[in-house]
């Protein structure tokens, strides 16, 4: 079975280096196949013959790198779920000064935030922003000129923030799109 490992809070300004082939070989020692590592922002797939646990690609990480990391670990079926969720018309597009286009993420939740109500919790403004709840995420729109004022712009305040780790959803089709390779 495929499976998708998403680390949160790595390779930030420099802050808990998680190098892409260290990622990989700590997966590999675990007796994963088929590692790919997309990007240097702690995205991998890779093929378990038994059921995966979070738990222990957390503890293996930590051993191996010293420092504890959150990960969530979802299974490929459950990744392409997800994404086959967003809105074929929303877009990620690239900052610019007339602020134009529109910013798209998936917050990837932990089991103690993955239920509709967070929504609420992450304090959703439905006149200038976009949020819907499926299981295992939220998807998120915005257009560029609101995106200032925002959700995403004040979640780190809120506790629901460390139960999640957000990619955009360019990053998220393409994790669905390894799952199948």
């Amino acid at each position: 079975m495929r499976y998708v490992a998403l680390l949160r809070g790595v390779n930030v300004g420099g802050k808990n280096r998680v190098p892409k082939a260290e990622f990989q070989e700590v997966l590999e020692d675990l007796g994963f196949t088929d590692v790919v590592i997309y990007i240097n922002s702690g995205n991998a797939v890779f093929t378990s013959d038994h059921i995966v646990s979070a738990d222990t690609v957390r503890g293996a990480l930590e051993t191996h790198f010293g420092f504890p990391i959150p990960t969530l670990v979802l299974s490929g079926d459950k990744i392409k779920k997800i994404t086959a969720t967003i809105p074929s018309h929303w877009t990620n597009d690239a900052p610019n000064p007339d602020k134009t286009g529109q910013k798209s993420d998936v917050l990837y939740l932990f089991d103690d935030a993955n239920e509709p109500n967070v929504l609420q919790k992450i304090g959703y403004n439905p006149e200038i922003e976009t949020m819907i709840y499926t299981d295992g995420a939220v998807l998120v729109n915005v257009l560029r000129k609101n995106q200032m004022r925002s959700s995403l712009q004040k979640i780190t305040v809120h506790p629901v923030y460390k139960l999640m780790t957000i990619r955009n959803i360019a990053t998220a089709k393409k994790l669905a799109e390894l799952v199948d390779k």
